[in-house]
């Protein structure tokens, strides 16, 4: 049985876990762990030494625990999340989510009523001819010949494009489209070896195999690329009014439409962006932001890329974010909608917690910092 939850724990890690073996891994996992850890005040004015002795508790708890009595996996300790209310030191109260990993079969009463599950791997795939294949569904293997393109599924549950060998590129490329709903993730490799991870509500239209000349791609919604080095093609992405131009380099780009900007953040290597007749160079750490309502200049900052990138790593991860921006990443990761009634709660947080726990789970750390929330009918009811 050690083996067994040692492979269900990597299998959650990287997404591939099955709903029947969330369900297994989340009732052994969830057993007695309701409690959370609550860490005095003049504990918290430094945030390693709040996962410090969060993680020497943990691993107290379970020597401790004559049904778990294998090693905590270094990778796995570190799922634990902390949210931090913003606004002064006083009062933080830091929970362990380690020990609240996903809560995907647990029944609690103390979860809220219409609680619900967090998203995971759905996407569909419309093919050149119109054939739209449910990615859910379909097991590894072959999916589809489109010319001299194979598609594939892979063991990781990713989808890949390769060259069939010998054949010459068509003269008018084959387009296809993935589609991610709300409450879905997932991951694809192009033709050129180029890796797009896709973030809920998005969507990534791009050729079977890329003419000579060019690689060209246009997304919606939030995409990760690490593109594959070809300097003499270059890569270019299409967001809206925004194109990013590169010759292989990681990169993330959020342009859903009801944010106020398309911001592209830069990983490594260097990006040009180009909009409203502008253009502006990236290096590593800058983020662009163009409005997506206006012309105007392209801005430029400094961030952290942790930030940017948490959601490709199974985490929500905020910087002095306000109520509205974390109730539309909720609202996409758990398919629901958002009411507010009453004035718009004006305050902001820092902190994370995973993305594979329930909703309750989210909205019982916003709470503690004086937000209220209800779930009814698949809608987040926010109020003062």
């Amino acid at each position: 049985m050690e083996d067994r939850y040692q492979e269900l724990a990597k299998k959650w890690l990287d997404k591939t876990i099955t709903p029947a073996e969330q369900e297994e891994f989340a009732a052994w996992y969830n057993a007695g762990q309701d409690a959370p850890v609550e860490i005095p005040s003049e504990f918290a004015e430094n945030e390693e030494i709040l996962r410090q002795r969060i993680f020497n508790k943990i691993n107290h708890d379970i020597k401790a625990d004559n049904k778990r009595r294998f090693g905590i996996p270094v990778w796995l300790r570190y799922a634990a999340a902390v949210l931090l209310c913003a606004g002064g030191f006083a009062g933080y109260r830091v929970y362990n989510h380690y020990k609240k990993v996903s809560q995907l079969a647990s029944r609690n009463n103390h979860q809220l009523k219409n609680d619900v599950l967090p998203g995971g791997n759905k996407a569909t795939l419309t093919l050149a001819n119109g054939k739209v294949i449910n990615l859910n569904d379909v097991k590894n293997g072959v999916l589809a010949n489109q010319g001299q393109t194979v598609l594939k599924k892979d063991k990781d549950g990713r989808i890949v494009y390769e060259n069939a060998d010998g054949k010459k590129v068509d003269s008018a490329a084959v387009f296809n489209t993935i589609n991610i709903p709300k409450g879905g993730q997932f991951q694809v490799v192009l033709s050129d070896g180029s890796k797009v991870w896709l973030n809920s509500a998005s969507s990534l239209t791009f050729p079977t195999v890329f003419p000579k000349n060019e690689r060209k791609v246009t997304i919606t919604g939030e995409a990760y690329f690490e593109v594959a080095k070809n300097k003499h093609v270059p890569f270019r992405v299409i967001t809206g009014k925004q194109t990013v131009e590169v010759l292989g380099t990681h990169f993330n780009i959020n342009g859903y439409t009801d944010e106020s900007a398309i911001k592209t953040t830069l990983i490594e290597g260097s990006v040009k962006i180009s909009a409203d007749a502008q253009s502006a160079i990236l290096k590593p750490e800058e983020q662009s932001e163009i409005s997506t309502y206006k012309t105007g200049k392209i801005g430029i900052n400094t961030v952290d890329t942790d930030d940017v990138l948490a959601w490709t790593t199974g985490n929500f991860q905020f910087e002095k974010a306000e109520i509205p921006l974390i109730m539309r990443q909720a609202s996409r990761w758990y398919n629901v909608d958002i009411k507010y009634e009453g004035e718009v709660p004006h305050r902001r947080f820092t902190g994370s917690i995973s993305r594979n726990v329930n909703l309750s789970e989210l909205l019982r750390m916003l709470k503690y910092t004086g937000i209220n929330f209800r779930i009814a009918d698949k809608t987040i009811i926010v109020t003062p």
